[in-house]
């Protein structure tokens, strides 16, 4: 019986046989974590299910965060995990390695976490104010909706 190599996951598909590679699990790319990794995904997960209503999913080679769009997710590596939190603005801090625009009104902050004890404020408050942003209706910020001052007449 013949078959082949995915291309993108290496695994061997004989004929006939149903693959999907791009179907994943949370418990599939957690799966080979280190002690320390498990402990500080374990705490980023349970920072985000205490922010609220949200669906967290497994895609690819990620694990999403998503509200009305996706507001963070994490990669798993070898070595560290990886997290991109989008937020409407750019953060300069020690703690995180990249910033690239990815939208008009988003930026995506990529850090790398290696321990339980990294995740604390302020990346569990980058992870709040993403939160935030992403349940808010498309075209305002939460930093605009909480600036904005009543129009007259308004009641104090």
């Amino acid at each position: 019986m013949g078959g082949h190599e995915c291309y993108h996951c290496k695994q061997w598909v004989e004929d006939g046989e149903a693959h999907d590679c791009w179907t994943t699990t949370e418990a599939e790319l957690t799966a080979d974590l280190s002690e320390d990794l498990r402990e500080a995904w374990e705490r980023l997960r349970d920072a985000a299910v205490e922010l609220g209503d949200q669906r967290i999913y497994a895609s690819h080679k990620s694990i999403m965060f998503a509200r009305t769009s996706c507001y963070f997710f994490v990669r798993p590596k070898r070595t560290f995990l990886e997290l991109c939190v989008f937020l409407g603005r750019a953060v300069e801090a020690p703690q995180v390695r990249r910033v690239d625009r990815v939208s008009r009104s988003k930026l995506r902050h990529t850090i790398p976490v290696r321990h339980r004890d990294e995740v604390e404020p302020p990346i569990t408050d980058w992870l709040a104010e993403a939160y935030e942003l992403s349940g808010a209706p498309a075209g305002s910020s939460a930093l605009a909706a909480s600036t904005r001052r009543p129009g007259p007449g308004a009641a104090p």
